[in-house]
């Protein structure tokens, strides 16, 4: 992007916005243009390079606050004449891959040697409100932006943090499709629409363990797996993590059952007068009760310290914490884990 360019996107006359300063506004520029060249081959096929609709797109989301219309980015930065077609036929039909582009990611990422220590993977989801039911994956299901159920397209991702490098970056993503949107009688929408036709239904833990299973595989050091209550509740995604050897922290519900000893676990006697088939399947015995996890903050061994969390704009922030070894079960398995506790 030369300075022209720059200026006319607006960096120049409110740099301020970006936390930039007038100097550095043209360097940010030129790492951009960068970032697209090294990008563009994503992009091109055997008979197209679509490679210049990618930098028009690109320089619209950078440069544009609000009504990110492929129509407004047209004339925004290709032709105040443009309608927005070229742009909207690259984001919705073009042949090139995604999967492809964040193959690339991953390639430069687990190439830089000042990143192989102290990332962490971030699970989480993204959803989009849509006005009708036209689009991939729309339905009625949960916005977290809105913060209820809403018609919308929703996202799973992952991210890759180094808090210390003050590095963040998408790392990879999968649309999710709800189960009505794979029964046979969507088939020709789903054609239209362009969603590949062995796309299965999957849940959105398991299109979240598919994508660390990928980054794993790409060779991207990581040392944890930060998720949410959404996933972290689910206990066939921990015992995945637990059983690939990946340290993660998850949220859970307040309600969920632990015990604080290991409690009685194995396959149940049938007593000879019952009725039915013997068990077969180890399980937690009668006399083993669980607890809630919100009441380990009772318990008197429970000890809270204070820990330092990250400054914030009055000081350093710091909550109490506290750790607890705990039982679980998890896919039949009995499973200890550590419950950590914090105090807002």
């Amino acid at each position: 992007m030369e300075a022209v360019e720059a200026r006319e996107a607006g960096w120049v006359e409110a740099p301020e916005r970006w936390g930039l300063g007038t100097t550095t506004v043209g360097v940010v520029a030129e790492r951009v243009r960068a970032v697209w060249e090294r990008y563009r081959t994503c992009f091109r096929t055997q008979t197209r390079d679509t490679s210049e609709n990618a930098w028009i797109y690109l320089r619209g989301l950078l440069t544009m606050d609000q009504e990110r219309t492929f129509a407004n980015i047209a004339r925004r930065v290709q032709d105040p004449a443009a309608d927005g077609q070229r742009v909207q036929h690259f984001m919705s039909a073009s042949p090139w891959s995604a999967q492809a582009v964040l193959e690339q990611v991953r390639a430069e990422v687990a190439h830089q040697p000042e990143i192989r220590s102290g990332n962490v993977l971030i699970l989480d989801e993204s959803a989009d409100g849509k006005a009708g039911e036209q689009t991939a994956g729309v339905g009625r299901q949960y916005n977290g932006r809105l913060g209820k159920v809403e018609l919308s397209q929703v996202g799973t991702f992952l991210a890759l943090a180094n808090e210390a490098r003050r590095f963040w970056t998408w790392i990879d993503g999968e649309l999710f499709l709800p189960e009505r949107w794979c029964a046979p009688q969507r088939a020709t929408l789903r054609q239209r629409l362009g969603i590949p036709p062995e796309r299965q239904f999957a849940t959105k833990i398991e299109l979240g363990w598919q994508m660390i299973q990928r980054v794993r595989v790409s060779g991207v050091p990581f040392e944890a797996v930060l998720c949410d209550e959404l996933y972290g509740r689910s206990r066939w995604l921990r015992a995945q993590l637990d059983a690939a050897s990946l340290l993660y922290v998850a949220e859970v519900p307040a309600d969920t059952p632990v015990y604080v000893t290991p409690p009685a676990f194995g396959v149940p006697t049938k007593a000879p007068e019952a009725k039915g088939r013997a068990f077969t399947q180890p399980r937690v015995l009668a006399q083993s009760q669980p607890i809630p996890a919100s009441q380990i903050t009772t318990l008197p061994e429970t000890h809270f310290t204070v820990v330092p969390v990250r400054e914030a704009a009055r000081g350093l922030l710091a909550d109490t914490f506290a750790a607890r070894s705990i039982w679980t079960v998890r896919q039949g398995l009995l499973a200890r884990e550590w419950l950590v506790i914090r105090r807002h």
